[in-house]
C-alpha cells in the first residue's frame, strides 16, 4: 500500500509538471521505475498504459481553457502514434542489460537538452500566428512518438520544444495540444508492448496508481499552463532529469562507480543546475520587466494629444 501512494503521489507530480509544461510526465515517472529495479520494458509500458488515461483527462481539461489546436493534434499525433508502436516494440525485443543504460543515456540526452533549450534560449515568439505544417510537424512526431517509448518518455520533452522553438503557436497552445496528442501516441506504445510483453508482464496495480495521481492534477495543471514561466520551470525538470539519470547510470553494470566519484559528480550537478535556475529566473525577469515597459510606452503613445 505505501509503493502504491508513493507511484500515486509520483504520478501526480508528473502530471502536474506535465500538464503545465507539456513534457516529463514519462521520464520522471520511468526514472523513479528504474530506480525501484523495474525492467525498461515494463516500465515504459506501465507510464504509457497509465498516460492513455491522464492524456485524455489533460486534453479535454487544455481543451476547456482553449489551450489546444487540434490540427496540429492531428499533424503531430498520427505520425507520433506510429512512431511509438515501432519503438515499443523494439524496447521490448532488448535484453534488460542493454535496454537499462541505453534508456537512461536516451533520458540523459533528452534532460540535457532541455535544460539548455530553456536556460538559454528562452522561448521566441517571433512567428507567432503562421501557421504549422506537415512538413514539420510529422518528422518531430515520428521523432518524438519513438524516443518516448523507447526511453520511457520523450513524447513531450521533443514536441514541446520542438513547436516552441518555432514561435509559431502560444506556449499554452503548444502545452496543450502536445498534452492532448499524448493520448494517441499513449494507446499506440501500448499495443506494442501489449503485443510484445503479453498482459502479465505488466503491473497493473502501478498503473492504476499513476493514473489515478495523474487524472486527479490535470485538470489544475491545465489551467496552470496558462501562467507557468516554461523558461523556469524547464530549467528546473531538464535538471531533475539529469539527475536522475546520471543516478541509473552511475549505479549501474556499466559504470559501477565509487562512491567518491559520485559524490564529485553529484556536487558539480547540483551547482550546474542551481546556476541554471538563477540564470533563467534573471533573464524571466528581465523579459516581464521589457514587456511592461513595451506596454506601457504604447499605451502612452495612444493617448489623445491636448490642443
Amino acid at each position: 500500500m505505501r509503493m502504491l501512494i508513493l507511484l500515486a503521489l509520483a504520478g501526480l507530480g508528473a502530471q502536474l509538471v506535465d500538464g503545465s509544461l507539456g513534457m516529463a510526465h514519462g521520464v520522471i515517472s520511468t526514472a523513479l521505475l528504474l530506480a525501484l529495479g523495474t525492467s525498461p520494458a515494463a516500465a515504459s509500458a506501465i507510464v504509457h498504459f497509465a498516460q492513455i488515461g491522464t492524456g485524455l483527462v489533460s486534453g479535454a481539461s487544455h481543451a476547456r481553457y482553449g489551450n489546444v489546436d487540434w490540427k496540429v493534434v492531428v499533424r503531430i499525433g498520427v505520425p507520433g502514434a506510429a512512431g511509438a508502436f515501432i519503438g515499443a516494440t523494439l524496447l521490448s525485443r532488448l535484453s534488460t542489460a542493454l535496454a537499462e543504460p541505453v534508456m537512461a543515456v536516451i533520458l540523459l540526452v533528452l534532460g540535457v537538452y532541455v535544460t539548455y533549450r530553456f536556460t538559454v534560449r528562452g522561448v521566441p515568439r517571433g512567428n507567432l500566428g503562421k501557421p504549422l505544417g506537415k512538413r514539420f510537424l510529422v518528422p518531430v512526431g515520428l521523432v518524438a512518438g519513438f524516443l518516448g517509448a523507447t526511453g520511457g518518455g520523450g513524447w513531450g520533452l521533443i514536441g514541446t520544444p520542438a513547436l516552441l522553438a518555432s514561435g509559431r503557436l502560444e506556449p499554452r497552445k503548444v502545452v496543450g495540444s502536445v498534452d492532448a496528442s499524448k493520448a494517441l501516441v499513449a494507446v499506440a506504445a501500448s499495443l506494442g508492448f501489449l503485443f510484445s510483453l503479453g498482459a502479465d508482464g505488466v503491473n497493473w496495480s502501478w498503473v492504476l496508481a499513476f493514473l489515478l495521481g495523474g487524472m486527479v492534477i490535470a485538470p489544475v495543471a491545465a489551467w496552470l499552463a496558462r501562467f507557468v514561466a516554461p523558461r523556469i520551470l524547464g530549467s528546473a525538470v531538464g535538471g531533475l532529469i539529469v539527475l536522475l539519470n546520471v543516478g541509473t547510470l552511475l549505479g549501474g553494470d556499466w559504470l559501477n562507480a565509487p562512491d567518491a566519484v559520485s559524490t564529485s559528480v553529484y556536487v558539480v550537478l547540483y551547482a550546474g543546475w542551481a546556476a541554471a535556475l538563477a540564470y533563467s529566473i534573471r533573464a524571466h525577469r528581465r523579459e516581464k520587466a521589457l514587456e511592461a515597459r513595451t506596454e506601457s510606452e504604447s499605451a502612452e503613445g495612444r493617448q489623445p494629444t491636448g490642443v
